[in-house]
């Protein structure tokens, strides 16, 4: 986003909120009201591509897992409907293979929970190039083979069997290891 992009896009102050913890939606919601956005919310994947149908926001805060699908689908519906929209993924279960497929598809950037509203409106209102780098932290055994299986799980397009044969793994084992909170 350009900075003449970014000036219209802080005139337009829409924002989507894609969050399936209505308390948390709720609370955020009221947040970015107070920063003077215009705040629509959505609670599941489909409501949240119905809400981009029907009016593309110039921002959105989109939670990754939701109760009905993955938040990387609403934010590649953002870019498409409207390229200038400036999404920020949002999640529980951070790793970096999961945050560049989000960048990939368009997100501007990936904040891991609990991101409270001064840091999210900061992010969405940065300008281009000035997000900051994640401090260099060596990764565990467990974190390189967590980010491996993430990796792989994004590539075959987040299907479980296909993630299971290539890394030689049994599908449920696969599904467990994916619920959990990656290791640090």
């Amino acid at each position: 986003m350009t900075d003449t992009q970014l000036g219209e896009a802080v005139a337009d102050r829409s924002l989507l909120i894609v969050d399936d913890d209505r308390p948390f939606l709720t609370r955020l919601a009221r947040a970015m009201e107070a920063r003077g956005y215009v705040v629509r919310t959505a609670e599941t994947v489909a409501d949240g591509l119905a809400a981009i149908d029907e009016q593309p926001p110039a921002f959105a805060v989109i939670d990754m897992r939701l109760t009905d699908g993955n938040g990387l689908d609403v934010i590649t519906r953002l870019k498409d409907r409207r390229p200038d929209a400036r999404g920020v993924i949002l999640t529980g279960y951070g790793n970096i293979a999961t945050a560049v497929t989000a960048v990939k598809l368009g997100a501007y950037d990936y904040l891991a929970k609990p991101a409270d509203a001064d840091e999210i409106h900061a992010t969405l209102m940065a300008q281009p190039g000035s997000r900051a780098l994640p401090p260099e932290n060596p990764m565990s055994a467990d974190r390189v083979r967590w980010e491996h299986i993430q990796r792989v799980y994004e590539l075959c397009g987040r299907n479980v069997s296909e993630t299971a044969r290539r890394l030689n793994m049994h599908r449920r084992t696969l599904q467990r290891i994916l619920a959990k909170r990656a290791p640090r």
